[in-house]
């Protein structure tokens, strides 16, 4: 499993984020991203159920990141998510989201992600359309003093 790069401030991947999800990505090096995490509580709507919107950023950032394997410069824009929600995800219990690339053709790439618990049943899934950010919005060279995009110390790797 190959690690992905991290913001220090982006809400999903910002590990200097405090009210951020801290989530950290790996990838096969092929066609797929993975991520292993537990929703704190204040990341609830419910009690004991994470938000919906925490749910579609969590699917939203694993199923873009199916964009950078190979290349963590290659930024996105979300363009398109059909959200479908099987089951109401819990907080508080380690939890994985998968990513998969469907299919890259010129700046636009599809992608399906999920979160799944423990068992392996699927809570929820997005098929997903991204666009690549247009030239000249953010250099990869600035990525890092812009928000602290690198490749942060390793915590370990998850075991697939």
């Amino acid at each position: 499993m190959n690690p992905q790069f991290n913001s220090s401030s982006c809400f999903a991947c910002g590990l200097e984020n405090s009210s951020g999800l801290r989530l950290r990505f790996y990838d096969n090096g092929k066609d797929q991203v993975f991520a292993c995490f537990t929703l704190d509580p204040a990341h609830a709507g419910y009690p004991g159920i994470a938000h919906g919107g925490i749910v579609a950023a969590i699917l939203d950032e694993v199923g873009g990141r199916t964009v950078m394997i190979n290349n963590p410069n290659l930024f996105f824009f979300t363009a398109h998510m059909d959200l479908r929600f099987r089951q109401p995800v819990p907080v508080g219990v380690p939890l994985e989201a998968c990513g998969q690339l469907l299919k890259r053709r010129a700046s636009r790439t599809q992608a399906y992600a999920e979160i799944f618990n423990s068992c392996k049943s699927v809570l929820a899934e997005a098929d997903i359309l991204y666009t690549d950010l247009p030239p000249g919005l953010l250099k990869p060279d600035e990525a890092e003093a812009v928000f602290g995009w690198r490749l942060y110390e390793s915590i370990g790797h998850p075991q697939r």
